[in-house]
């Protein structure tokens, strides 16, 4: 990176001040350099071996338990948010680098299918056909600003990029510049240690939306990672496609994670699903990307004490620090457009703070009708902000999921009674969600080979792939057939003597 002479601070969550020290701005010279140096890095790396890329991602994890407590006390300082909560943060963002490093060894990742040729087959021979998956290029990563670690620097993006065998160039997200400077130096080390090509990680700063349009037009560029705002997302998605040569942008961008309340399970802990309701609405002052934000249920008995329940846990709620004084102003625009809808109730609003960036929770409600009438009432609310819908019947009910735009996820509250009905509905969010659940709350999302971390626009850019789990390494491979190609020209791994996993005439052998 060249010099610069402007820079940037952090800021302080619960104060607004500046935090020390000075971070330079990187220019479009900077990026420029980035992105050719990922390029000339990317021969070498996807030529790696899978062991030495899996020793590479695991001595990131390493690294980045090697910061301590340092690195968790600058990221509470810039994004508010509790050490304990940091600190788990922290375990999730290196064990999936790990589950990648098991990717990675496994070879699956690789997709071979193999088609023997069939000579002698009537009325015309097959050809002999291998396939195998290839990395796309260098990814462009863009940090989140609610998850300063997960979904950031060396979060599930970057993590699965380098899996794949493609360099990532970051662009950490400017409200926790101190965060990302620390975590991008432990991803450098590794690289260094592990002796991965220069250039295979690169890192940009700087406030300002400049700087990742000049990342995601930059040729070199062959995907984007990206976890934000609609408008965000769409933004880069355009430049994307304006390209002369577009590429795909896979942004995670916005969702109001439907919760639907059937009669049985309310007739039974109607009170326990109300006080839990609030407890996963309000985690995280309500900026995880999968908090409540609708409740569906019919009107009854069962649903006046769950909203009675919610009523009395909001009033217990205290002001929690968001993010950033953005997050914060839009997020009492968004409440304060809700609840002057027409029909809309405000039912309860949490504790007021005193802190700069604080705001209060809140929960309102409104008939199915008028939600029915105005479309806008679905749209998400980034914060600690829900409506419940009160349905007066089940046609009702499907009529506002059939209309809801993708979602991350849809959440089932059932007993044995109302599975019948909820059997109903499945088909229904199966075309609108990337993951349902039953009987728990979509806050927290498990790493894992079976998790779908993504859905139909907008939730995502691409319903049909995941940011969250190992099926995201496939967001940057993609497939190449070799036909009739010599053995001695093919790769290691499509080869009579290779062994890794794949298909022989779509049989696992």
């Amino acid at each position: 990176m060249q010099a610069n002479s402007e820079a940037f601070r952090g800021h302080d969550a619960s104060t607004g001040e500046e935090i020390g020290p000075d971070f330079p701005v990187s220019t479009a010279s900077d990026v420029d350099e980035a992105c050719k140096a990922a390029a000339q890095a990317f021969a070498a790396y996807r030529a790696t071996s899978s062991e030495d890329r899996a020793a590479f991602l695991e001595a990131i994890g390493d690294e980045i338990m090697a910061l301590g407590d340092e690195l968790l006390e600058r990221a509470s300082k810039e994004t508010g948010l509790p050490l304990a909560r940091l600190t788990g943060e922290r375990g999730r963002t290196v064990n999936q680098l790990r589950l990648f490093a098991q990717v990675v060894r496994s070879d699956r990742w690789r997709g071979v299918r193999i088609d023997p040729a069939m000579p002698d087959r009537t009325p015309l021979p097959r050809p002999d056909l291998r396939l195998r998956m290839v990395p796309l290029g260098p990814v462009a990563v863009f940090g989140a600003s609610n998850f300063p670690l997960a979904f950031s620097t060396a979060g599930g993006d970057t993590a699965s990029a380098l899996a794949a065998g493609c360099p990532v160039v970051v662009k950490g997200h400017p409200a926790h510049p101190g965060t990302d400077s620390m975590v991008a130096g432990a991803i450098l080390k590794a690289a260094k240690t592990c002796g991965m090509p220069e250039g295979v990680f690169g890192h940009l700063q700087g406030p300002g939306n400049e700087l990742g349009s000049a990342l995601v037009r930059n040729p070199h560029i062959a995907a984007v990672g990206f976890t934000g705002s609609r408008g965000g997302g769409l933004a880069l998605l355009e430049i994307a496609q304006q390209r002369p040569v577009p590429i795909p942008v896979f942004a995670e961008m916005s969702s109001v994670n439907p919760v639907i309340l059937f009669e049985q399970a309310l007739a039974a802990r109607g009170s326990a699903l109300g006080e839990a309701f609030v407890g996963s609405l309000t985690m995280g002052a309500g900026q995880f990307c999968t908090n409540p934000g609708l409740v569906l249920a019919l009107e009854g008995e069962g649903l006046a004490a769950f909203e009675k329940a919610a009523i009395a846990a909001m009033g217990d709620q205290p002001a929690q620090t968001m993010l950033t004084t953005g997050i914060r102003d839009a997020y009492a625009q968004g409440k304060g457009v809700l609840g002057s809808k027409d029909k809309v109730e405000k039912l309860a609003t949490g504790q007021v703070g005193n802190g700069k960036t604080c705001e209060a929770a809140e929960l309102f409600a409104v008939p199915a009708s008028a939600v029915l009438a105005d479309a806008s009432l679905l749209e998400e609310v980034f914060g600690a902000a829900s409506l419940i819908v009160r349905c007066s019947g089940r046609d009702e009910m499907k009529a506002i999921l059939k209309a809801m735009e993708g979602q991350l996820t849809a959440t089932l509250h059932m007993d044995e009674g109302d599975r019948e009905a909820a059997g109903e509905l499945l088909p229904i969010l199966e075309q609108t969600c990337g993951r349902i659940l039953a009987n728990g709350w979509p806050t927290g999302v498990e790493v894992s080979h079976a998790m779908v971390h993504g859905g139909p626009y907008p939730a995502t850019s691409d319903g049909r792939t995941t940011s969250v789990g190992t099926m995201a390494i496939e967001r940057f491979l993609r497939p190449v057939c070799y036909q009739d190609i010599p053995a001695e020209l093919l790769p290691p791994e499509l080869r009579e003597s290779a062994k890794v996993p794949n298909l022989v005439d779509g049989e696992p052998k």
